[in-house]
């Protein structure tokens, strides 16, 4: 199981942000947390598509403690991937 960062890059007032997934709920979580992002933040919860929207800077502390990195593309046929094989983040 594995937490991935995308290449996504998106303004967001003084701050860039991408995308964190994972191959299931608690996976994502534990590394919100290990970063620094409060888990209220959560995107899309409970659908193929969750996921948080995170700066650069706890995306390079992701990357540090783990996290793979991947392209924007990637996590689109990721979640095109779940979303077509009914295949939902595995609960917590």
């Amino acid at each position: 199981m594995t937490v991935y960062v995308d290449d996504m890059r998106a303004n967001f007032g003084r701050m860039v942000m991408c995308h964190m997934i994972a191959d299931t709920k608690v996976e994502l979580l534990v590394m919100a947390s290990r970063i620094g992002v409060n888990p209220k933040w959560i995107q899309k919860e409970g659908t193929y598509k969750e996921h948080f929207d995170i700066a650069l800077s706890k995306r390079a502390l992701a990357v540090k403690l783990g996290a793979v990195e991947i392209t924007w593309r990637q996590t689109g046929s990721m979640c095109q991937h779940r979303r077509i094989h009914g295949v939902l983040p595995a609960p917590t």
